[in-house]
């Protein structure tokens, strides 16, 4: 089975991952309490075409502040932060704006960690030690809509989902139910990781066609974005992780 939420990989080759020349540049804002990281980031992602980074938070506080006063494309993320962490910062900025992109940066890759972030609402996980491409790349990928989780941390989360088997089954998991036969489709190959192109060919369908049941999907199950949507499957044992 393909990987949890590998639809678009660090390495750029998933859909979404570029910006097409003349598209305004990729607003970021970045959000570590070490000055340093900051600053390095701030360096790595300005020398990137098409990325542009508008401000800086020092912690989950000012991060909710900053992301209301300057409606960045994408918001990177330190988990552990004085004031408030990452993921309850993060959690507040999707609840005020459903439209928020966070990619979650950390050194740290325990489960514990990658499970709550993207339950926060986050759109993806990447640790510090990322390359410079790999960041950018992250950063467009999430842009674009699409989920990504680095490969380190990806074979964590599946064995965080394997738990699930074993815990009782939420109620609000029953909104499955309201999915057609095709949309359920779609949904399981979309927590195994394919973009909208890749879904598309696999059905024999237009791509067109796929982000229209994806759109259909997101309404029906009263979610967010298709990193919701790929825990929700995993969580519904549409998916089992093998």
């Amino acid at each position: 089975m393909t990987s949890a939420f590998a639809s678009a990989s660090a390495s750029g080759s998933g859909s979404g991952s570029g910006s097409l020349p003349g598209d305004p540049p990729i607003r970021v804002l970045i959000v570590d309490d070490q000055m340093m990281v900051r600053e390095g980031f701030s360096v790595l992602l300005n020398a990137m075409p098409g990325i542009e980074v508008v401000g800086e938070a020092v912690d989950g506080r000012q991060a909710i502040a900053k992301v209301a006063a300057l409606r960045p494309d994408v918001v990177l993320m330190d988990i552990r932060m004085p004031e408030l962490n990452g993921i309850e910062a993060t959690r507040e900025i999707v609840a005020a704006d459903a439209d928020a992109k966070v990619l979650v940066l950390t050194t740290f890759d325990l489960d514990e960690y990658v499970y709550q972030a993207l339950r926060a609402g986050a759109s993806g996980f990447l640790l510090k030690d990322a390359s410079a491409r790999q960041l950018a790349d992250g950063v467009r990928v999430v842009a674009a809509g699409e989920a990504l989780l680095a490969p380190t941390v990806t074979k964590r989360l599946i064995n965080e989902f394997a738990k699930l088997a074993e815990a009782p089954r939420p109620p609000a998991l029953a909104r499955v139910g309201d999915l057609t036969e095709r949309e359920t489709e779609v949904l399981v190959l979309i927590a195994q990781g394919r973009s909208n192109a890749e879904i598309a060919s696999h059905l024999v369908v237009a791509e067109s066609t796929i982000k229209t049941h994806v759109s259909r999907i997101l309404v029906k199950l009263g979610l967010r974005d298709r990193t919701q949507a790929a825990v929700f499957a995993y969580e519904a044992r549409l998916v089992t992780p093998s």
